[in-house]
């Protein structure tokens, strides 16, 4: 069950919805249906076109006047015949062909191209859009191949191209397109919300249906359109959506901010834009709410990071800066209709991506990519009054989506895992065919200047059975091991933690992909280090079972010292005894990158192996040894199968993964918990604890710690004793989907 109530996207209009599918009501537009969508038609092609800056400034005249030359070479070069419309392209191309006749019609929209409103590029376009249709996309025709393209792909560049040519694309040519979307695209499929039309690809067919109503100037095609928005963005138990903690699914069991999700918050601004004004206004503000809750966090100086791109993290380098972009292009287009406040916060958050991503100068790019994203990114890079926003400072832990991002000044660390609701990969139509251990507890970290570490490359030359923080069997896999499309979860119930908001404590029970491996991992993120714990390590594959340290993209030198090792230009590492390093170069003849890996081996079928080391990102050599020299620093308080847990005196903390009910240290809990303990400055003490599990009726929790007086409580507490020790006892934590709750007390 979807939890929440549906929250609908109304227009000026009164358009709703009976139920949850249920039909619209008669549209009953303030205007004329012609002259609304008339306005409409002007709209879009202003936002999606680019009317936003002075055609003739560079660098938008020089652009402009290439992407006309381009067009025109198009046009000159159009051959229709028997199969393509031009003969570097295959046929059918259901991408490349409809792609290049909507270029050719943005530059026929589009001002300064030298081929604005140029008549015959008008009519080659419609003359490509009417053979593509005839001999591809006919009403009839049966669908081969992927579904995305003949309900999306495609259809959305073939209106697109026909509403910005207008009048070119003749009634009978403009009919016969229409009554091919309406055979593809029928209305049912925006009357479920189920199947291939939630999440993105429900906002990709809503747009679909939009330049539909755009086409043959259909208003209840618009009313549908808006209406079924509706299912999006209300927040959800299970399955695609968005969650209350942030996480955004996409195929059931893959966290995707970074492809669907990048691809759903463009397709709503867009609407959001193009409609503002309009009897159709989106004027429910639930998007903007997904911004900084879902999105900012996984955004990292401009990039979007890997975790949360599914299987799109190896269709080429710097896809993650790309995606980065596009988040950042919708987040400044939502911004010109949010609250100025709003608008403000974002604009100073996109300000500081653009100016803290040196590896792919994100300016630069959106000249070449979007010159409406760039004229509104050179805006605010360019006013002084707007600062631009530093990272920020704290860890976001997204339970439902098993997912964790820790910021610190001077470095930035990530964790994906696997759970009974998350897979340990996607693959699917050829993509990511080896990412199987993606979700076994990969530990991605940057520190200063490192924002191309997974970017150039990292995927295809990687060794991808020792991807950096993972615990793997090394039993040899086939290319898409396991079920497509996400279909990999686990039967691993405890994976989440618990954090206050600045530090955290992480677990996951592991198992392996299509192996007996078991492993209990717990990862503490601090100030300067992530302290790592793996416990009970058994397998039974007739293989090594390894836990890799690092992986790291570099080939600057290493130097070890006993108990630790440092990685110039990188950070530190305190390490147990016998941990193992290799240098090599890897790839293809094409693309080769050098590799620093660290890993720790725990033999063939090992029944209970453990370790414990730390990572010190952006750590010098001296800063480096003198943390190994200090074994008090930290103190392993358990680290079992039943309990994992350390103390940091300095910071005030213990924290503990209770994998079964017991005692670790000061800490003691009823039944399987996260807990973050931890003393302040001022005498007062906060306790964070969450139920991972989401299976808790009851919970108590004992820190042997003085209390007199609690400062700051919970609605799900329901017994506390103070005194020489604390007891707090907590109702229905299940109810709280793994999320923290912190209590403050002196």
């Amino acid at each position: 069950m979807r939890g929440h109530s549906r929250r609908l996207f109304l227009r000026a209009g009164a358009v709703t919805a009976a139920g949850m599918f249920g039909a619209l009501s008669p549209a009953q537009p303030a205007h004329t249906p012609d002259s609304s969508l008339i306005g409409v038609r002007r709209r879009w092609r202003e936002v999606t076109a680019g009317a936003a800056y002075d055609v003739t400034a560079e660098p938008y005249r020089t652009r402009l006047a290439a992407a006309g030359a381009k067009a025109a070479r198009h046009r000159d070069t159009m051959a229709p015949a028997g199969g393509s419309l031009w003969g570097d392209l295959p046929f059918p191309s259901y991408v490349a062909t409809p792609a290049r006749l909507r270029e050719m019609a943005q530059a026929f929209a589009l001002p300064g191209t030298g081929v604005t409103g140029d008549a015959a590029l008008g009519a080659a376009v419609a003359a490509g859009i009417d053979h593509y249709r005839r001999r591809v996309y006919a009403a009839g025709a049966e669908p081969v191949g992927n579904w995305w393209h003949w309900q999306i792909g495609v259809p959305k560049r073939l209106l697109d191209a026909a509403v910005l040519i207008g009048p070119h694309l003749g009634d009978r040519q403009s009919a016969r397109l229409r009554d091919a979307v309406d055979h593809f695209v029928p209305e049912w499929r925006l009357r479920r919300y189920s199947g291939n039309s939630t999440g993105a690809n429900r906002v990709d067919l809503c747009l679909v249906m939009l330049l539909r109503a755009m086409l043959r100037s259909d208003p209840e095609k618009a009313d549908l359109a808006v209406s079924a928005l509706s299912p999006v963005f209300p927040l959800v138990e299970e399955g695609d959506g968005f969650y209350r903690d942030g996480s955004f699914i996409q195929h059931t069991f893959i966290p995707y901010q970074g492809a669907y999700g990048s691809t759903l918050l463009a397709g709503v601004a867009t609407m959001v834009a193009v409609l503002r004004g309009s009897p159709w206004e989106i004027t429910d503000r639930a998007v903007f709410d997904t911004v900084e809750r879902s999105f900012a966090p996984f955004v990292h100086n401009g990039f979007c990071m890997d975790l949360v791109r599914g299987r799109g993290v190896n269709r080429g380098p710097f896809g993650d800066h790309e995606r980065g972009r596009q988040i950042a292009a919708s987040v400044l287009l939502l911004g010109e209709t949010a609250e100025p406040a709003v608008r403000a916060r974002w604009q100073g958050m996109v300000k500081g991506w653009e100016r803290r991503n040196t590896h792919v100068p994100m300016l630069e790019a959106a000249e070449r990519e979007d010159l409406g994203f760039h004229a509104r990114l050179a805006a605010i890079v360019a006013d002084d009054t707007i600062p631009a926003a530093g990272e920020p400072d704290g860890h976001r832990l997204l339970a439902m989506s098993a997912r964790a991002v820790h910021r610190r000044p001077g470095w930035c660390a990530a964790l994906s895992m696997a759970s009974d609701r998350i897979g340990h990969y996607e693959h699917g139509n050829g993509e990511n065919l080896r990412g199987w251990h993606t979700g076994s507890g990969m530990l991605y970290w940057w520190a200063a200047g490192h924002g191309d570490q997974y970017s150039d490359s990292f995927w295809p030359t990687v060794d991808p059975y020792r991807l950096p923080g993972t615990t793997v069997s090394t039993r040899r896999l086939p290319d898409g091991a396991g079920a497509g499309w996400g279909d990999t979860c686990p039967p691993g119930r405890w994976v989440g933690g618990a954090t206050d908001g600045h530090y955290a404590t992480v677990g996951q029970h592991l198992y392996g992909l299509e192996s007996s491996m078991e492993a209990f991992k717990s990862w503490v993120f601090l100030d300067d280090a992530v302290v790592c714990l793996g416990a009970g390590i058994a397998g039974a594959d007739g293989v090594p079972i390894e836990t890799v340290v690092d992986n790291r993209r570099t080939g600057n030198s290493l130097v070890m010292g006993g108990n630790w090792a440092h990685l110039d230009g990188h950070g530190g590492y305190v390490l147990p005894p016998g941990t193992r390093t290799l240098r090599e170069r890897r790839g293809d003849g094409l693309v080769r990158r050098d590799y620093v890996t660290l890993w720790l081996d725990h033999g063939t079928d090992p029944t209970s192996a453990g370790y414990f080391y730390m990572l010190l990102p952006g750590a010098s050599r001296d800063e480096t040894s003198a943390r190994a020299a200090d074994p008090a620093w930290v103190t392993v308080l358990a680290n079992t199968a039943r309990q994992q847990a350390v103390r940091v005196p300095s910071l005030g903390i213990v924290a503990a993964s209770f994998w079964n009910d017991g005692t670790a240290g000061p800490l003691s809990a009823s039944a399987p918990c996260a807990v973050l303990a931890r003393e302040h400055s001022d005498g007062t003490a906060t306790l964070t604890v969450s139920d991972p599990r989401r299976d808790l009726a009851e919970l108590t929790v004992t820190w042997s710690r003085p209390a007199r007086e609690i400062l700051r409580t919970h609605a799900l507490v329901t017994d506390v004793g103070l005194g020489p020790e604390l007891t707090v006892t907590f109702g229905r934590l299940s109810d709280h989907h793994g999320s923290s709750i912190t209590l403050a007390f002196a």
